[in-house]
């Protein structure tokens, strides 16, 4: 993270960007032509997609490569992001899930789910709003997921984090409702993020290989719904309805079962 001259110009601030959904935003809203500051883990090559980016579209593009899960990290993050840009739509993308037994999941890959789809997402919120509160527009856009709306075995912590992302993004909306920051949050379904995702999610069975999305369909159903100011973005409404109205002595055994057959 380099210092330099604030620039005039509004940015959205995309996290976990590298790859998957959060890079399918970052193309998304470069061809909108919205300048961009894309954040992921060290070691992700992200000096060269937004490079890429930078020349295919024509729009300002800087970048941070960080472990959000440690919270001086989301601080330093947040400071060099205030001192340098004007904020118009941050986008909590980074995340961290997996399926195993709970019993023999570590403390650090507990920690780890918790510190970033939590603790990350609700610091860097805190620290970019006075700057997001600035403009005279801006958005909010966290990604929760349809495992919000269901516990389920083998996956336990994850599918927590969601539900808080979700309620979080809900109320923070409610919150902010006389300003000029719109808070939105997004479940989407599995995506065929990696390879590695994509056959995680297709030993679910038929449910699995059903319900696997696109990402690059689910970042352009997203941000056109944010911009609508949709406060609850649900890119698969039937799958959202089906786990709505199903109590959860039959949807847990359910999910349960089908995320029991990726650790099998």
């Amino acid at each position: 993270m380099e210092a330099m001259q604030k620039t005039e110009k509004q940015f959205a601030v995309i996290t976990g960007a590298s790859q998957g959904l959060g890079r399918s935003f970052a193309f998304e809203l470069a061809r909108r032509k919205i300048n961009l500051i894309l954040v992921s883990l060290p070691d992700q090559h992200l000096s060269l997609l937004s490079a890429e980016i930078a020349s295919r579209y024509g729009v300002e593009t800087a970048f941070c490569e960080t472990d959000l899960s440690v919270t001086e990290n989301v601080l330093a993050l947040s400071e060099w992001i205030n001192s340098n840009f004007r904020v118009r739509i941050l986008i909590n993308n980074a995340g961290l899930g997996g399926s195993k037994p709970f019993t023999k999941a570590s403390v650090d890959y507990i920690n780890a789910i918790i510190q970033l789809n939590v603790a990350a997402t609700s610091i860097l919120t805190h620290q970019l709003l006075p700057n997001l509160m600035n403009q005279s527009s801006a958005y909010v856009l966290n990604i929760s997921s349809m495992a919000a709306f269901s516990p389920m075995g083998y996956k336990t912590v994850y599918p927590a984090s969601k539900a808080f992302i979700h309620s979080f993004s809900r109320s923070l909306n409610a919150e902010l409702k006389d300003t000029s920051v719109f808070v939105s949050v997004v479940n989407p379904g599995a995506m065929k993020t990696s390879p590695e995702i994509t056959s995680r999610i297709e030993k679910q069975g038929f449910l699995g290989k059903l319900t696997l999305l696109n990402p690059d369909k689910v970042a352009r159903f997203s941000i056109n719904h944010l911009f609508k100011r949709d406060s609850v973005i649900m890119v698969n409404p039937l799958g959202w309805f089906v786990l709505s109205i199903l109590p959860v002595w039959i949807k847990l055994p359910v999910m349960t079962k089908a995320i029991k057959r990726e650790v099998a």
